[in-house]
């Protein structure tokens, strides 16, 4: 049985949520009389809440936009996410909007549950945001970031807060994992980062079924439940790194993988070549040519000539030898343009 309190707080969860409801919804959803729901409404009025009331048949309530905001009502899950996206802007950069930002997260912070709270913190101390401004041709496969692939649905919060507190204790985590697939396996895992990178969330960490360091994705979790085994993470292990350079050294299929080498020095090519582009190799001091070889993969040899081609440096093609043939019909496009 619910208060009247309680009643007249779900009243305005509803109006927030829907934007517009009659008195008959209102009251099928609190289950009480039309009439009822309207003493709810006024009481809100009464309280200085901007709810406003349209007349005639087909009439309803709605909150009105004004000068002071109403009291605010979230869901745990939530308050976590408003939180993060707080966290993010302040990682961003946000330079114009700090003083708001950060008087925001103070007030949520004051009235976070216990348990919340702990979830955020953990989250906030492990997360990584992947913001870094690449340069212009990032993508050797001449698509958009990550080979044009849709962003993954959000992973479930509670597997985020499982590997979040995972990663800030050291401590194994136990995780069914859907493969591409849809194959799952258990396998126990060390995470040694949290990275969010243009929509989707990663882990990266020691897996101890593959026995070697893996990335995992988090919409593929099906659940993750911390172990009493700790361990130690290597030391200087950069997670947004990793996790772009394994990126960028995967081949999906109906992908093609170029080798390349460039004639230049390794830190020009770095000065070109983003992380998340593909990997970058300066030759043994005794080769001839000297030069960096770059490894990546994307879904066309005309879109990775294209992109070689704009990056200046004089190269040499290793693998594909299609790939040959690609530059030269992007040359010759160039010419005849």
């Amino acid at each position: 049985m619910y208060r009247p309190t309680t009643r007249v707080l779900a009243v305005l969860e509803l109006l927030q949520t829907h934007g517009r409801m009659t008195g008959g919804e209102l009251a099928r959803r609190l289950e009480v009389h039309p009439r009822t729901a309207r003493r709810y409404v006024e009481i809100l009025q009464d309280l200085g809440i901007p709810v406003t009331g349209e007349r005639g048949r087909y009439g309803a309530y709605r909150l009105r936009p004004g000068v002071k905001l109403p009291p605010l009502l979230f869901t745990e899950d939530e308050a976590l996410a408003l939180t993060l996206g707080l966290l993010a802007a302040r990682r961003l950069g946000l330079a114009a909007a700090a003083p708001a930002v950060e008087g925001a997260l103070a007030k949520l912070e004051r009235v976070l549950p216990p348990a919340v709270r702990l979830r955020v913190d953990a989250v906030a101390a492990t997360l990584k945001l992947d913001v870094g401004h690449a340069p212009a041709q990032a993508d050797p496969s001449g698509a958009p970031p990550d080979g044009a692939r849709a962003a993954p649905p959000p992973p479930a919060g509670e597997v985020v807060t499982a590997l979040s507190e995972a990663t800030r204790a050291s401590r194994r985590v136990r995780l069914v994992y859907a493969g591409d697939g849809g194959r799952t396996t258990r396998r126990d895992v060390d995470p040694y980062g949290l990275v969010y990178r243009r929509g989707a969330w990663y882990a990266t960490g020691y897996c101890h079924l593959r026995r070697e360091r893996r990335l995992f994705r988090l919409d593929r979790i099906v659940t993750a439940t911390l172990q009493e085994a700790t361990f130690t993470p290597p030391a200087d292990f950069d997670p947004v790194r990793a996790v772009q350079q394994t990126l960028a050294t995967m081949t999906l299929p109906g992908e093609r993988r170029v080798t390349v080498l460039l004639l230049t020095s390794l830190a020009a090519a770095r000065e070109r070549i983003s992380p998340a582009a593909g990997t970058l190799e300066a030759t043994p001091p005794d080769q001839e040519p000297a030069g960096v070889v770059f490894r990546a993969s994307g879904p066309s040899l005309e879109g990775a000539a294209a992109y070689l081609a704009g990056l200046g440096f004089p190269l040499r093609v290793l693998d594909p030898p299609a790939l040959r043939d690609a530059l030269r019909r992007h040359v010759s496009r160039l010419l005849d343009a």
